[in-house]
């Protein structure tokens, strides 16, 4: 039956109800739609909010990359934010992506609120702190990089929680504990890397589990135990590594059948077992095999020529046995074998078949198989090796014969070629001197014979020259000397003779040793001025030489090893060799030195060992420093004469001559009649003089002659008046707790200076204007401020006035360069002027320290605003306010104990002033000094200062010093100013299993770590462990110089001059 409209529709009696449900349908449609919008803006005011959370955790955005982060955008539109592209999640969070962008502070527990999050970036930045929990409230979270920070504590177990996790990055922290085992749940983990870090334990078996893992990577960490055979069912592992730990045991055979495996690295652990003979087969996929550096033993399986993409075959210092694979040329892709420091070959002919089909290897850039056994002679196939590519060929110490090879002469992009410590004969080659990128040659401990050739003068790029220990006869050339990158020349234990070229002691490179003992060398040593003030070590024994000992070895004051024993060497013991500040080692034995031994000898603190036995020497033996401990002395042999000295050497009693006796009664006599009398003169000339001078002076101006500055010509207040445009605020160009600084030009000179306006009516400022002319009167130096005159008058109200005049420093100060000096403004200091600076403030501070006449001075506020530029860049140490005079014929630990007079009781300004100046009444010391140097030299090279907010609260470091000294010497570019490197510097230097002599940066890193390993030991904190400042600016000039010849010509340091000038000026 066909129903009608009116039908479907109720009866008349049912409308009422009708009409009320579907009121109550429609009142429920309108309150979810409401309640829908209420949950979307809620969510998205809790994104914001938790944003704005993360940005209060930032304490330092040097790039000012958070300053988008504000409500003048929507925050979906925030730098580094990215929210959901479709409508069902409608501005939500989904992505926070702040990779490289230097953001220093902690990551905020509200990051627990960006509940959409699916990716968290925060790579390469100094976040610190614990990792939060809250990040276990993410369920949406894909990808987690924590990587390069400075987070502390244990791995959260909260992130087991974010059960889609495919991407754990937190290598490069300073994460503890163990690994979670709970992490074996995430079973969606595609990249798992925990490397460089803290962590210890034993490797979770309940990783195992994780079959889609791609990339494991725990490197340098405290790891023990073994692999867990487990780990042999992660059938999509790709990158295994493990190196740097403490495991052991035998690696479960099941690891060798991941096929898909193509990165394996076990280095420096206790591995043991050998590697199964197919391995090449059942890792087909290989390209990179580490395992240096265990206790692997076995053949080296012929199979690993299977791996047609292997790039990488390191195996050394192992106990592999056998030979080399001979079919290694069928990888084509194979750059580097090393398998050094083992036991392979028969030391017989035929263990250095392997290199003949390495000629097939296009890419291969190094050979290392040194301390081997492998015999017979190295064939040329040699010469058949990548010329375009191979760098680097490692020998030595094995048993080789023959002539060194002449394929060699191909390998025109050799480096490095050593071959010490074999059977080689014959000369040495000529043709080495046509290989132009040589830059280290070790053909030591050889048979060698012939002359050495000139032609490795041709080489430029020479670092180290190592020919000692062969039979190598005739002259020592001079064309050596045109190798003027060399800062190791050894050829001792040869049969050279003739005189040493003067050229060698002109090449100031020459930084580690220079080495000619046990030759036949005749004749007197070079005279003029020697360059060799880097040099660490000279050896000049056993050989010929006669003649006196040149004065200018005094002037290598970098010398920590000196050797002239048995020689022919007469005269007198230079006095110049008590400015080695540095020495430790020094033998003069078995000469025919005559004359006394100089007093000053014993004054070298730093000496431990002195040999001057059998000599010719007499008269008194010093009684100080190293004379009075005979157990590191030996004055025995020969030296009849000496008498004195301390009572263990058992030397007679200095005898007085009737000579002696008759010229010392006339001097007492004449001593009784003229000493009175010219105390009388002395008493008259001195009234005269105070009387004619009292009836001169204002008292106004005697103060400042009280001050000993009444020999400089004094200048008027109208002088400087004028000098200023009236005191202007435009010629301000500083203030501090004592005054105003101006700059202005005297008139009569013409003269740019820097003007001091002292304050009046403050005792303290009194104080300080005492220290600073006592200071200043008296000191002559590059690197101090220069002080040119002073005023003492009345200013036009007739209040009174007091100005110092300075020299004007036109770069103005260190700090304003380190901190205020934006991108687009003045030029960022390099590392070659940094450097420079420090070793000016070294120098100034060994200067202050180390005075003659009785008196040295303490700074006692060093920082980066009291070190001035002038227009060369040239450092000089400024602002004396706080300095103070201290005898240096106190007791050296005296100093540690306040007992000396000092200026002020201010102790110099909070980070820079040492603990000890807090921690009791201890005034300015030399090691408060140097402690101050160390910070400064810390706050140079990382741009931080060391009141910087990232210092001393929770989470973070406790100061400047423990953050540095916590990253030397693997991690150094965490810490470094950044303007000092480029982003692919860092990266090249970090990546795992690089081959640093390779690597361009390898100089600039060594000298980073170098300049900072100083600065921390000039800061450490008690001050019995910090460096002598003779001995830190030793240090900094071997490092500058070793900065000049290998870094200065290459890469981003020759981008900028060491000299630069500040271009507002």
């Amino acid at each position: 039956m066909k129903q009608t409209h009116s039908q479907c529709l109720p009866s008349c009696h049912q409308c009422p109800r009708f009409h009320h449900h579907l009121l109550l349908l429609l009142l429920a449609s309108i309150t979810s739609f409401v309640c829908c919008q209420q949950a979307t803006t809620s969510s998205n005011d809790t994104d914001r909010l938790a944003l704005l959370h993360f940005k209060q955790g930032i304490i330092d955005d040097p790039d000012m990359v958070l300053s988008s982060w504000n409500d003048s955008v929507h925050f979906c539109s925030w730098f580094g934010v990215t929210c959901h592209p479709d409508d069902s999640n409608p501005s939500r969070v989904m992505s926070l992506a702040l990779n490289r962008q230097r953001l220093v502070g902690t990551l905020s527990p509200y990051i627990g609120n960006l509940t959409s999050l699916q990716g968290l970036s925060l790579l390469d930045n100094s976040f610190r702190g614990e990792i939060p929990q809250e990040l276990g409230n993410l369920l949406l979270l894909r990808h987690l990089n924590l990587s390069a920070n400075y987070f502390t504590g244990e791995i959260p177990l909260n992130l087991t929680r974010c059960f889609r996790l495919s991407f754990l990055l937190l290598e490069r922290n300073n994460l503890t504990g163990p690994i979670p085992p709970e992490i074996g749940t995430l079973y969606k983990i595609q990249y798992l890397r925990l490397g460089t870090n803290k962590l210890t334990g034993q490797l979770p078996p309940s990783l195992g589990n994780l079959s889609m893992l791609i990339d494991f990577g725990v490197a340098y960490n405290g790891l023990v135990g073994s692999i867990p055979e487990r780990y042999g069912q992660l059938s999509s592992l790709k990158m295994f590594i493990v190196g740097v730990n403490q495991l052991s045991g035998v690696v479960p055979e099941s690891l060798f059948n991941l096929s898909s495996l193509n990165m394996m690295t076990l280095t420096m652990n206790q591995f043991q077992g050998t590697l199964p003979q197919d391995i090449g087969f059942t890792l087909p996929n290989l390209q990179m095999f580490a395992i240096s550096s265990n206790a692997f033993t076995g053949n080296i399986p012929a199979s690993f020529c299977n791996a047609s993409g292997l790039q990488m075959l390191n195996m050394n210092r192992n106990h592999f046995q056998g030979r080399l694979p001979d079919c290694l040329g069928n990888l084509p892709a194979l750059g580097e074998l090393d398998a050094a420091a083992n036991n392979l070959g028969s030391n017989s002919t035929g263990d250095f078949a392997f290199l003949k089909s390495l000629a097939n290897c296009s890419q291969l850039t190094r050979v290392g198989v040194a301390e081997n056994n492998l015999g017979g002679q190295v064939p040329d196939f040699l010469a058949n090796l990548s010329a375009s590519t191979f760098k680097q060929l490692f020998l030595g110490v094995n048993q080789a014969t023959g002539f060194i090879p002449a394929g060699l002469q191909n390998l025109l992009r050799l480096t490095d070629l050593d071959l010490t410590t074999n059977l080689f004969t014959g000369p040495i080659p000529s043709f080495l001197g046509k290989l132009p990128n040589l830059q280290r040659v070790g053909l030591a401990g050889n048979q060698l014979s012939g002359q050495v050739p000139s032609s490795i003068g041709n080489l430029t790029q020479l670092f180290e020259l190592d020919i000692s220990f062969n039979e190598l006869q005739g002259n020592l050339p001079a064309d050596i000397s045109r190798a003027q990158k060399l800062v190791l020349l050894d050829v001792s234990s040869n049969k050279l003779d003739g005189m040493v070229p003067p050229e060698i002691m002109q090449l100031a490179t020459l930084s580690k040793l220079l080495n000619l003992s046990w030759t036949s060398f005749t004749g007197n040593l070079p005279g003029g001025a020697w360059k060799l003030q880097s040099l660490t070590s000279l050896d000049l024994s056993h050989n010929n030489f006669t003649g006196e000992i040149p004065a200018e070895i005094g002037g290598c004051k970098g010398l920590v090893y000196l050797y002239l024993q048995s020689n022919s060497f007469t005269g007198k013991i230079p006095e110049a060799l008590a400015s080695l500040a540095g020495i430790e080692q020094m033998d003069l034995s078995h000469n025919r030195l005559t004359g006394t031994i100089p007093l000053p000898l014993q004054n070298i603190h730093s000496l431990q060992y002195l040999n001057l036995s059998f000599n010719d020497l007499g008269g008194e033996v010093p009684t100080g420093g190293i004379f009075s401990n005979t157990s590191i002395l030996s004055l025995g042999g020969a030296n009849a004469m000496l008498c004195g000295g301390v009572s263990q050497l058992h030397l007679p009693k200095c005898r007085v001559t009737q000579k002696n006796n008759t010229r010392k009664s006339l001097k007492v006599k004449l001593s009784i009649i003229l000493v009175p009398s010219l105390f009388l003169s002395l008493l008259v000339v001195l009234g005269i003089f105070f009387y004619y001078m009292s009836s001169r002076r204002s008292n106004k101006q005697k103060v400042f002659d009280d001050l000993g500055l009444g020999k400089l010509a004094a200048v008027s207040y109208k002088d400087l008046h004028q000098a200023t445009n009236g005191f202007s605020a435009a010629n301000s160009i500083g203030s501090g707790g004592f005054g105003i600084v101006f700059k202005g030009v005297l008139e009569h000179t013409e003269t740019l200076v820097a003007i001091k306006v002292l304050r009046n009516g403050d005792k303290k400022v009194d104080k300080s204007l005492k220290a600073e002319c006592n200071a200043l009167r008296n000191v002559r130096h590059r690197n101090l401020v220069r002080l040119i005159t002073y005023c003492s008058s009345l200013d036009y109200k007739g209040n009174n006035f007091n100005a110092l005049v300075y020299q004007f420093m036109e770069n103005g100060s260190l700090e304003k360069w380190l901190h205020h000096f934006d991108d687009d403004g003045n030029p960022n200091l390099s590392m070659i002027q940094r450097l420079n600076i420090a070793l000016d403030v070294a120098t100034a501070l060994h200067y202050l320290h180390e005075l003659n006449g009785g008196v040295s001075i303490i700074h006692c506020d060093l920082k980066p605003s009291n070190v001035l530029l002038d227009a060369d860049m040239v450092a000089h140490v400024s602002d004396f306010g706080l300095a103070m005079l201290l005898s240096t014929e106190v007791d050296h630990h005296s100093s540690l104990s306040g007992s000396k007079t000092s200026s002020l009781g201010v102790k110099g300004t909070i980070g820079y002033a040492p603990p000890e100046y807090g921690m009791s009444a201890t005034n300015g010391t030399k090691e408060g000094d140097v402690y101050s140097y160390g910070i400064l030299v810390l706050e140079m090279l990382s741009g931080k200062r060391p009141t910087d907010e990232l210092f001393g609260g929770d989470g973070g470091w406790l100061s400047l010093r423990d953050a540095v000294n916590a990253a030397l010497p693997n991690d150094v570019y965490s810490v470094l100013d950044p303007k000092l490197y480029s982003p692919e510097d860092r990266d090249a230097a970090e990546a795992e299993g690089r081959d640093e002599n390779e690597e361009e940066g390898e100089h600039r890193n060594y000298c980073f770590v170098s300049v900072l390993e100083i600065a921390v030991a000039c800061a450490a904190e008690s001050p019995r462990e910090r460096m002598k400042i003779d001995e830190v600016a030793r240090k900094l000039l071997s490092v500058r110089d070793y900065f000049q010849a290998n870094c200065i010509t290459s890469g981003r340091a020759s981008q900028q001059p060491s000299r630069v000038r500040n271009p507002n000026n």
